[in-house]
């Protein structure tokens, strides 16, 4: 649909992000990590689930190489409303998220965050490379290729099962 053909890039470590207070993060300082990508919604109805089941994936996980990587995101009903920094005491504070929790984005539309076109090039989903509702999941190798695309309704306790410890251990799908 259009977004792959202006990525150019061919791993998700050669993308510059902004973290919640707005500084550069280059997402190359997670190279030899296995990555999860999650556009999240701090008064979306799978926010509760979500964030508990991510904080416990991130616990069990991030000393065996790890990474969670949450973007806030307000283009599903405005369940996103404050700004970056609140995204992330909310996340930190109510779900005790130890992962990095980076500037809001957008995922869709023409302004769509460069690393969101990447994901969605690589992996489409349902509704093709379109993001159909907050807590859609991107699975990322080590070497910073899109190995998987989840839903919303995906619990991120379900991924585990199904590929997380499989990549983890370097064995690709």
């Amino acid at each position: 649909m259009g977004a792959s053909a202006s990525v150019t890039e061919k791993s998700i470590h050669e993308f510059m992000v902004k973290d919640a207070k707005g500084r550069d993060v280059n997402l190359s300082t997670y190279k030899g990590k296995v990555l999860l990508v999650v556009n999240v919604a701090s008064k979306c109805g799978f926010t509760n689930s979500n964030y508990t089941q991510l904080t416990e994936l991130y616990s069990k996980y991030k000393d065996r190489g790890l990474e969670i990587l949450a973007f806030p995101c307000n283009q599903f009903l405005k369940q996103e409303p404050g700004s970056s920094q609140e995204a992330e005491e909310f996340a930190c504070t109510r779900y005790k998220a130890e992962y990095p929790i980076f500037g809001k984005v957008r995922v869709n539309g023409p302004d769509t965050a460069p690393v969101y076109k990447f994901l969605k090039a690589n992996k489409t989903g349902f509704l093709g490379s379109r993001i159909k509702w907050n807590f859609t999941k991107f699975l990322v190798d080590k070497e910073g290729h899109v190995l998987a695309r989840y839903g919303p309704t995906t619990s991120p306790l379900s991924i585990e099962v199904q590929s997380l410890s499989i990549s983890l251990h370097g064995v690709h799908m």
